[in-house]
């Protein structure tokens, strides 16, 4: 598979890593364990997928018949990320390690060369995280490997590199921060990717050459041993992070659903179903943290209480939704981006969209504001553009500056949540896909936006402190933030 993209990216904050990350020193045994269990895993997949392309052929009538895909213009339109048609490129999503992992009869790796004593040592500063570093995490897939890369950036010293990596099992298509950990009431340094599986991976950021997940998330049925699914049936598009009820997260899916996980336990609790076509984006509201909007590719965007049954309000779109924001300087408001490259505002309130612009002549992938500088918007699309708009006045959107990228089809797009403008941004130029940009070094955007009071967005409330509490009160339990779907979900 000729690729090399970087399909997502977001931000750690400062002063959240460990300083020094553990180092998963693996015995031989539990090498092999691993190998095992992933062939094991393998072999599972591929007999599913054997009784799943003989269900696949139809008798009627005697006669043997296939379901037929669709063509054309309807296969583009119903399967744009070519699903369908995925496990018969080439190449493999998952990981073969038991091809790559050899271990000698006294514990050893042949293909190891360099004794521990011959290690050198003149990088040791550089696996230190300091308090003023962020990490930035990128999903990076090139020809069949697909590996999240920690990278460390600091603002101050101008530095940027690849702090260590992790090797994923499927092709990456979201991923989402969070730091809630259930097998410690510490908070945690982790990670959770979707990826083209109806699995979610959860990565431990503060360890090194760990070959797998912290845990994951939903699992696939199995046949031969009758087990059920549980969580997606198809692959995970978005994610969303609940950082008020930290155990609960939000997923979004191919499927045509919304899962609300409780990470306690590592179980879907609710099932968001009034989709037509795939969820695309999702968002947990900054304030009121109950409320979690959607965007899906048939053309709406809609906001769910998930206190209460069935209870959603609906903005019909211009275009397929490909991402939806929050305004968490004021979250009366939100925005959405579409595929045929247009922009809107929404005012919850009043139920109606403030005003709509084409913005980009593509696709909008990306679609972030400024961590503390209001009005500051950033949009990104599949034409290769970079926009820097003026959002500051809710009922007009003002272009700042726009350029070109060499980073080829922009993938993804995420701000830096501790320097107002920094941000980062992904493509599929295959020598060239990756940028951090202080856009501060642009003469028009310095003369705009300098002068801002900045405003720290945590600290912006739209509920008084005793309406707050009570909400956290009510949703101490996760059973109170379900919704009417929530029986065995499957």
């Amino acid at each position: 598979m000729n690729v090399n993209v970087v399909p997502c990216t977001t931000w750690v904050k400062r002063g959240v890593a460990a300083p020094n990350p553990e180092k998963v020193q693996l015995t031989p045994a539990e090498l092999e364990g691993i190998i095992k269990r992933t062939q094991t895993q393998l072999e599972d997949i591929d007999s599913d997928s054997e009784v799943n392309d003989q269900n696949d052929h139809v008798v009627a009538n005697g006669n043997q018949t296939t379901n037929s895909a669709p063509s054309g213009e309807n296969a583009a339109s119903t399967d744009e990320f070519n699903f369908e048609n995925y496990d018969d490129e080439d190449g493999n999503i998952h990981c073969s390690i038991g091809g790559l992992a050899v271990i000698n009869a006294d514990g050893t790796d042949p293909f190891v060369t360099v004794g521990e004593d011959e290690d050198v040592d003149s990088e040791k500063e550089d696996d230190i995280i300091k308090p003023d570093d962020n990490l930035v995490l990128v999903a990076h897939v090139e020809g069949d490997a697909s590996l999240l890369e920690i990278f460390v950036y600091n603002e101050k010293e101008g530095s940027f590199y690849c702090h260590h990596d992790l090797l994923l099992p499927a092709f990456p298509l979201c991923m989402e921060w969070l730091s809630f950990d259930p097998s410690d009431a510490k908070p945690a340094n982790f990670c959770a990717i979707g990826d083209m599986t109806p699995i979610i991976q959860v990565w431990d950021l503060d360890l090194i050459d760990c070959l797998e997940p912290a845990f994951t998330l939903g699992s696939k049925p199995k046949k031969k041993k009758k087990q059920k699914r549980v969580g997606h049936k198809d692959a995970v598009l978005d994610l969303s992070w609940n950082s008020n009820y930290t155990h609960v997260l939000a997923s979004g899916s191919v499927d045509q659903t919304v899962l609300l996980w409780d990470l306690e336990n590592g179980t879907p609790v609710t099932k968001i179903k009034h989709f037509a076509e795939k969820v695309q984006s999702i968002a947990f509201h900054p304030r009121e943290t109950h409320h979690l909007l959607t965007g899906s590719a048939d053309s709406t965007a809609k906001l769910f209480d998930c206190r209460t049954d069935d209870t959603f309000k609906s903005w019909e779109a211009t275009g397929e939704v490909e991402r939806v924001l929050w305004n968490h300087f004021d979250p009366n408001y939100f925005f959405i981006s579409t595929n045929n490259g247009n922009i809107e505002c929404v005012d919850v309130r009043q139920g109606q969209h403030v005003w709509q612009k084409k913005a980009h002549e593509k696709e909008i992938t990306g679609l972030s504001l400024s961590s503390s500088c209001p009005g500051l918007l950033v949009t990104s699309s599949d034409d290769s553009v970079i926009k820097i708009w003026d959002v500051l006045d809710i009922h007009t959107m003002d272009l700042v500056f726009e350029k070109k990228t060499n980073l080829g089809a922009l993938q993804c797009l995420s701000s830096c949540p501790d320097s107002p403008f920094v941000f980062a941004s992904g493509g599929d130029n295959k020598s060239h896909n990756y940028k951090v940009w202080d856009l501060m070094e642009i003469t028009a955007v310095a003369e705009r936006f300098k002068g801002r009071s900045l405003i720290n967005s945590d600290s912006v409330s739209t509920s008084s402190d005793s309406h707050q509490g009570e909400l956290m009160e009510v949703t101490e339990d996760m059973e109170c933030i379900t919704l009417k779907d929530k029986n065995k979900v499957k």
